[in-house]
């Protein structure tokens, strides 16, 4: 209750003076003026806030992906506008922006890199190559399919390359979802085995390439089109190289 003085002299009329005093009636003039100034929040939303504002993250570019990132550091997208600080050691980041293609040899510094930032991390997946393999997951013995077979992904941006306004839109929607975490979902975060948490099923085969191929019976015996086409028997032209080839 505000107390607002009425000018009324203190020996005189005491009983009114208080009544005036304890049931003022009048509109408050205290919360009116700083109701603008303050702000009234929780210690969990202050956390979210600060964690938001400020997110470091690891470039990790293994490939072309990364060419468009690279573009977001120049004052035409202003990367740093989102508090974003671009770090060279995991242990000061909390973010890891993977960019290209994962290779198996590349897996377990990926995994070591992760393992090294402090909790709570987030991981964004940028480019086709590092979220399903791309064009490298049919027929490539050496690529991993999708990063997330690894560590956890929180967005995944598809493209390729992506754009530099996607790579913009996904780091709004991870703000978006830093900013509705609670303490207890904070509290699962421990780092409990994961990474590795899906087996890539690859079976070993024979290398293609042998060095043998030369030495196939397809090239030693040509087919018989081709020497009604040349006119010349190809038999002897082989034998011919093979005695040059000896000499």
């Amino acid at each position: 209750m505000v107390i607002k003085s009425v000018g009324i002299e203190s020996d005189k009329n005491s009983d009114t003076n208080e009544r005036l005093i304890n049931y003022n009636i009048e509109k408050p003039q205290v919360t009116q003026n700083v109701s603008n100034q303050l702000i009234l929040t929780t210690l969990n939303d202050l956390y979210n806030w600060a964690r938001l504002s400020s997110l470091w993250p690891l470039l990790y570019g293994t490939s072309c992906c990364f060419i468009e990132f690279a573009c977001l550091l120049g004052s035409r997208f202003d990367f740093d506008r989102f508090g974003l600080v671009p770090r060279c050691s995991p242990r000061q980041a909390d973010l890891i922006i993977t960019a290209g293609t994962v290779t198996m040899k590349m897996a377990p510094s990926l995994v070591r890199l992760y393992e090294q930032m402090p909790e709570p991390k987030y991981v964004i997946a940028m480019g086709a190559c590092t979220i399903t393999g791309g064009m490298f997951s049919t027929d490539s013995y050496s690529t991993v399919r999708g990063v997330d077979k690894l560590i956890p992904v929180d967005v995944y941006l598809p493209g390729c390359p992506p754009k530099p306004e996607a790579i913009i839109d996904a780091v709004i929607k991870l703000r978006k979802k830093v900013a509705q975490e609670n303490l207890v979902e904070r509290g699962k975060l421990a780092q409990t085995h994961r990474y590795h948490s899906i087996k890539h099923e690859l079976t070993l085969s024979s290398p293609v390439y042998t060095g043998k191929y030369l030495n196939s019976s397809a090239r030693q015996t040509p087919p018989r089109s081709l020497s009604e086409a040349t006119g010349v028997p190809v038999n002897l032209i082989f034998e011919m190289t093979k005695k040059n080839a000896i000499k």
